[in-house]
């Protein structure tokens, strides 16, 4: 497959040491050879790969010095995709390095899509779907162990699961389809109903496995949406500010003065937390205030974790009961904070309520009971097995939605095994499942979701 030469910015937009403008495709090197002149004049296309050069990029329409930059030189297939590949390593700073780009662009690149730096190295079989979807992860990772799991699928270890599984669904029916067509050949073994049982048994095992790992990797992924309610005035934005360790929302003593929301990212022992700060839900006049208390009833009923903040110093009222009530059935932790002032909350009232929900009582004041906080949370949702680094993590909803999809297909197989269906007719189901577990991989997608999927890429990458 032949592609034009295409080109983008790879770093960030902004002041900052050293920006990279990326080329990859046919014509790579020798667009950056009209451009590019070193002390001794060097020919480009005469270097050996992955080599770095020293010199200045000159516009060759008016032979003036636009930047002076690093050159790095790899030649396919050797690279990341397949193709040539040419970074030029320029001045951090917007001026510099768009200078650069409309140079490269001028001289006969195109500017590349969201993802298709990626894109290309799945279409020329550098990598599948799900490791170039690990790509993205990667990007996205808020916390180390977010990281490593996407490293993990980046390496193609679920990859390589994936096709273990498909080929031993492509064993099955290879074994079938002998049997229908040469039924004559004595020494060809049988593929019998309780082989066929065996097979897809094993396969829909692997898959449970792998669908054991989902909502944690999801979590990791995705994060969990983690909603701090309350009445007014029992510490919600303190508890944003010491998760967060900064001063993100204002804490005042006076009631209401959070009314908007507040979004903040927060590593918890590894579980990335979007927390969100709402406004008290309480009976307001005030309309402003009461638009935010609309916003925190929405954020409650969308959020995964729900961090349900009492006051140590102020006994249960009917918002507080009603609070409760909201989050019946949700994951919470209920902290009753300010135990650094007289205790006038009942505590034993507060655990009976609860339920079998964690309680920790903190003093974010004095930063007492944070830690127990963070423990809670990491406990509630991983109980220590996000520490096993040998299994294999699913994260993406494409992937556990398709996983699902594969689980059910292959029961249906050994179901009907179980009935005396025919082998010729589970065959369809088991290639069913084949086809699925093609596309968390890509071997058997559409070109209309390949292109949806790169587009949620950065530019550039």
């Amino acid at each position: 497959m032949e592609f034009d030469t295409i080109a983008a910015i790879s770093t960030p937009l902004g002041e900052g040491a050293i920006a990279i403008v990326r080329l990859s495709g046919p014509n790579a090197i020798l667009i950056a050879n009209k451009i590019f002149r070193s002390p001794n004049r060097k020919d480009l296309q005469g270097q050996a790969s992955h080599t770095i050069h020293y010199g200045h990029l000159v516009d060759p329409k008016l032979d003036e010095v636009v930047e002076e930059v690093m050159l790095s030189l790899m030649k396919g297939p050797k690279t990341f995709t397949r193709e040539d590949v040419v970074e030029i390593n320029c001045h951090g700073g917007l001026v510099s390095v768009n200078r650069v780009l409309q140079l490269v662009l001028i001289n006969g690149a195109r500017l590349a899509e969201p993802g298709e730096f990626t894109k290309r190295a799945f279409l020329n079989g550098r990598i599948d779907l799900s490791q170039a979807e690990a790509v993205m992860d990667l990007i996205r990772a808020k916390t180390d162990k977010a990281m490593n799991v996407a490293l993990g699928q980046m390496d193609g270890r679920l990859s390589r699961l994936i096709k273990t599984l498909r080929q031993a669904l492509l064993e099955t029916l290879a074994q079938v389809e002998v049997n229908i067509d040469y039924p004559e050949y004595d020494d060809v073994e049988e593929m019998t109903l309780p082989m066929m049982i065996d097979k897809c048994t094993w396969v829909r095992e692997e898959i449970e496995k792998l669908l054991l790992t989902s909502s944690q990797g999801k979590i990791l992924r995705e994060g969990l949406s983690t909603a701090i309610i309350g009445r007014p005035n029992v510490g919600k934005s303190s508890l944003l500010n010491s998760l967060i360790q900064e001063n993100k929302a204002i804490v005042t003593d006076i009631a209401g003065t959070t009314r908007d929301i507040i979004e903040e990212y927060v590593n918890v022992r590894g579980v990335p937390l979007k927390l969100v700060d709402t406004a008290g839900i309480r009976e307001t006049e005030d309309i402003v205030e009461r638009i935010g208390v609309e916003k925190s009833r929405q954020v409650l009923n969308e959020a995964d974790l729900i961090l349900l903040v009492l006051s140590n110093a102020e006994s249960l009222t009917e918002e507080d009961y009603r609070l409760f009530e909201a989050i019946e059935g949700m994951d919470c932790i209920v902290i009753v904070n300010k135990t650094d002032l007289p205790t006038e909350i009942d505590l034993d009232e507060v655990k009976n309520l609860a339920g079998d929900k964690r309680v920790v009582t903190t003093s974010l004041l004095q930063e007492e009971g944070v830690n127990e906080l963070e423990e809670a949370i990491a406990s509630l949702f991983f109980e220590g097995s996000i520490e096993a680094s040998d299994l294999t993590y699913v994260s993406n909803a494409r992937h556990i939605s398709l996983l699902h999809v594969a689980k059910a297909t292959v029961t249906d197989a050994i179901e009907a095994a179980h009935n005396d269906v025919p082998v010729d007719m589970i065959q369809i189901d088991v290639t069913r499942t084949w086809e699925i577990l093609g596309e968390v991989i890509g071997d058997s997608v559409e070109e209309s979701l390949i292109d949806q999927l790169f587009l949620q890429f950065c530019l550039g990458k």
